[in-house]
């Protein structure tokens, strides 16, 4: 059973209406599944009327990517700007992350790679923008805190982390796993942030130091 798909911002006038019509149609019935037609009959109006805010199927879904980017930004920034510590922002932003992840499906991702591969493209960009910009951020706020590696290298941790997230989301790696982007997700994060090695492996001196080789 699909997730619920978390509201993005869209104004209030025609052509936020006709976006959040078109993206419930897309994420059921996916990126083929969503004709001009089919639209235009969920929303009681002509064609013509939807050609004067999208001139076409891919504006309006270059539109939902913008949206969905620019909706997980002002998620993020208003957690990271509000109250609380590292864990909790920690916590916050993934939570929303995944909330958006959630709500996509494999077959979605297969069908957009296989009709829309520029759109496949543009959810890469948007991952491109958002992950150093978010990642960072709260990686920064958790080494002032203690709570971090102080000797990280964050500009390799979040072009690291960035390629994990575009890699674990490619349809043909979610079709060998059997996961769902958010499960993905989930388990990249878990191996991110609590390891693979047990305490007894990590043990100073076992795997020396990357550092200084």
């Amino acid at each position: 059973m699909n997730e619920p798909l978390p509201p993005i911002d869209v104004d209030d006038g025609p052509a936020g209406h006709i976006l959040a019509v078109a993206r419930n149609i897309a994420f059921q019935e996916y990126y083929s599944g969503l004709t001009m037609d089919r639209l235009a009959f969920a929303l009681g109006m002509s064609k013509k009327t939807i050609y004067v805010h999208f001139p076409s199927k891919d504006a309006i879904f270059g539109a939902m990517i913008a949206a969905t980017g620019a909706t997980i930004r002002r998620e993020v920034t208003a957690l990271l700007d509000g109250p609380g510590g590292f864990p909790e922002k920690l916590e916050g932003l993934l939570r929303i992350v995944s909330a958006h992840f959630g709500a996509l499906q494999p077959g979605f991702l297969q069908d957009l790679q296989r009709f829309a591969p520029h759109l496949s493209r543009e959810i890469d960009a948007l991952k491109e923008q958002n992950v150093p910009l978010l990642f960072t951020r709260v990686l920064r706020m958790g080494i002032e805190q203690g709570l971090v590696r102080a000797d990280l290298d964050l500009n390799f941790l979040t072009e690291y982390w960035l390629q994990v997230v575009k890699g674990i989301h490619d349809p043909a790696v979610l079709a060998r796993t059997g996961l769902t982007p958010r499960q993905a997700f989930e388990k990249a994060l878990d191996l991110l942030f609590r390891g693979l090695l047990t305490p007894a492996a990590q043990a100073p001196g076992r795997w020396g130091d990357p550092a200084s080789k």
